[in-house]
């Protein structure tokens, strides 16, 4: 699908996102193991989320849709059957490692695969654990990169708890820890080098299991007996992202945008943006099942551009694509450091930024773990392709509202990955 994006005079409104994907993904899969039935409302639209949704049923899960809220009839922590054939985890990381922590403890074999794009994604860092813990894997090679890959044979184990350092923060592989631990007799300890997104340790609780977290380590205690929950799933603050810069690219524009996870572990968009000058407001704020969740507001202003790197980098790893448009248009421009897992994502976005800057006459200097991007550059109508990846197809939307023309964007409907709502709440916003 192609999609054409016309310069916008301004964008204006009062906007409801998508639910969280993080959430969504761990609401579903614990939901699954609860006692009981959980009805989940505002549950991502988004096709990942879909994904763990299909592996649920295909594991004799009743999940039952209506609109945005999903119903499931969860098992307990035994209720899951062997599927009929493989798991389809589609375009999402998160559907394979963070299953792969509950599968690797059914008393069954499963195989799970995904799209071409998955096949490329490393998937070493949650075989490690769950291997230390008693599971068995089969992983696939690739003639050009070094790795394990999907499509994975887990052959699931009896698993006993363990204490484990995560080599680098990462979300993904705490949680497919903390998954394995939910099935091992006795404490799971899992230690974080700086804190990651933790909103699995919020949706264990929520659940009923027992688990405490203090400077860097998580502890569970295993065989909780969960229970099914009503839960709402606040709407994605990576999803605001996109227009959030939107707003501050495009001259008089003002954007309300409701209900969004202001979980302080994913809050360094809101203290990047604010560092730089962006004037951003929260409106209102409250909690809903262990979630911070309020109403930001951002109008148009000339930032003044900044570095992202270290802790800052992990921490927005998902939003530097569109934080690479904002740089070119700033003040100073945009520095990235220590975010060389860019390289691995849904492309490899350092490289599909550069290519699609290069299309609109951007300059840009690539480095192995970043860029340098000069800010007050013009941008240009262009081209543009999404490479297939959910978030490069809406930064550069967010771009082409800056040209001096309409751009096209090639492979557009890879947004619906995360956010098929994008391509019309984008055109609302500019038509207002």
């Amino acid at each position: 699908m192609q999609q054409t994006v016309n310069p916008a005079v301004r964008l204006s409104g009062s906007i409801a996102l998508p639910g969280d994907k993080s959430i969504s993904h761990r609401y579903a899969m614990i939901a699954s193991l609860a006692e009981g039935k959980s009805t989940i409302s505002n549950y991502s639209t988004g096709a990942d989320c879909h994904s763990t949704l299909g592996c649920v049923q295909a594991l004799g899960i009743q999940v039952e849709e209506e609109g945005t809220t999903v119903t499931i009839h969860g098992q307990g922590l035994h209720g899951w059957k062997e599927p009929a054939g493989p798991l389809d985890a589609g375009n999402s990381g998160s559907t394979i490692r963070m299953m792969a922590g509950l599968l690797a403890a059914q008393p069954f074999t499963t195989k799970i695969f995904g799209d071409e794009s998955l096949s490329r994604r490393p998937m070493g860092r949650v075989i490690k654990p769950l291997t230390q813990m008693g599971a068995r894997f089969e992983a696939t090679s690739l003639p050009d990169k070094e790795g394990q890959f999907p499509p994975l044979t887990i052959h699931g184990a009896p698993l006993h708890p363990i204490d484990y350092t995560l080599p680098v923060a990462s979300a993904q592989v705490k949680t497919c820890v903390l998954f394995g631990g939910i099935f091992a007799e006795g404490e799971t300890i899992v230690r974080e080098p700086m804190q990651s997104r933790d909103h699995s340790e919020l949706a264990l609780r929520e659940f009923g299991a027992e688990l405490t977290g203090r400077k860097g380590v998580i502890t569970l205690q295993g065989k909780p007996t969960l229970t099914g929950r009503e839960l709402m799933v606040p709407s994605d603050l990576s999803s605001a992202a996109f227009f959030l810069v939107a707003g501050l690219l495009v001259p008089g524009s003002h954007l309300v945008l409701r209900n969004v996870g202001l979980n302080p572990t994913r809050s360094a968009l809101l203290d990047f943006l604010v560092s730089i000058g962006a004037p951003i407001k929260i409106l209102k704020i409250e909690s809903t099942n262990g979630e911070m969740i309020g109403d930001i507001e951002v109008r148009h202003a000339p930032v003044k551009g900044g570095v992202i790197e270290g802790a800052m980098a992990a921490a927005l790893i998902d939003e530097i694509p569109v934080l690479a448009v904002l740089g070119a248009a700033s003040e100073q421009g945009l520095v990235v450091r220590d975010a060389s897992e860019l390289r691995i994502k849904e492309t490899d976005r350092i490289a599909t930024v550069a290519d699609n800057f290069a299309r609109m006459g951007i300059q840009i200097e690539v480095t192995p773990d970043g860029m340098k991007i000069p800010g007050r550059q013009t941008f240009k109508a262009a081209a543009f392709d999404s490479f297939g990846d959910h978030r490069i197809a809406m930064a550069f939307a967010v771009a082409a509202l800056r040209g001096d023309g309409p751009s096209t964007i090639d492979n557009a409907d890879a947004a619906s990955v995360s956010f098929p709502e994008f391509w019309t709440i984008l055109s609302q916003a500019a038509a207002q």
